[in-house]
């Protein structure tokens, strides 16, 4: 497949993740590409609230179409990281994030957004504010260098507003060692005088 289409992908995890019950949120540059500007992305990121007994009907239903390996999950579950799956047909990665692994993670799974793609197709993603604080982490965790990472971050809050819940912002970011950061996308969106 020359252009893969990873909404297409997520909706497909999404699909077989409610098909088994199991609670989760697309996050990274699909959820921000809803909240800010749209860009094209290499992965799909999902936060799951994903157990042991999920392991085996999981891996049993995404195998015909993505490689997936049981014992990567089962020790993302133990260590509360990630697991990589593999869509056969577009080589499209999608990372599952494991809830609990940021103090954050369990919020951003009641707090989803269903975002209405047409056609009956619905796809759950990080609320605006979740997005945001997430993107704030992964610019401090890659040294605050990402260019790319920073226009996403000052895109959500552009496009957003006043739409944004900056009291969750305020309150939430200091718990991922990100309010010197959010501070700085605020301030560098306001308008002028």
């Amino acid at each position: 497949m020359t252009n893969p289409d990873p909404i297409e992908v997520a909706l497909l995890v999404a699909g077989y993740l409610d098909g088994l019950g199991i609670a989760h949120t697309v996050g990274g540059s699909i959820a921000s590409s809803f909240a800010g500007e749209p860009r094209s992305t290499v992965d799909i990121d999902v936060v799951v609230d994903l157990h042991d007994r999920h392991v085996d009907k999981l891996v049993q239903v995404l195998s015909a179409e993505f490689y997936v390996d049981a014992d990567a999950v089962r020790r993302a579950i133990r260590t509360r990281a990630s697991a990589n799956l593999i869509h056969q047909a577009t080589q499209l990665k999608v990372d599952l994030f494991i809830a609990g692994g940021t103090p954050l993670d369990v919020q951003q799974i009641a707090r989803r957004q269903s975002v209405d793609l047409g056609n009956g197709r619905r796809l759950h993603v990080h609320p605006p504010e979740d997005i945001l604080l997430q993107k704030l982490r992964w610019h401090r965790q890659g040294g605050g260098v990402s260019d790319r990472q920073w226009r996403d971050i000052l895109a959500i809050v552009r496009v957003q507003g006043p739409r944004l819940d900056r009291d969750y912002l305020r309150a939430n970011a200091p718990v991922l060692g990100v309010a010197d950061s959010l501070a700085r996308a605020l301030g560098e969106t306001e308008p002028g005088p």
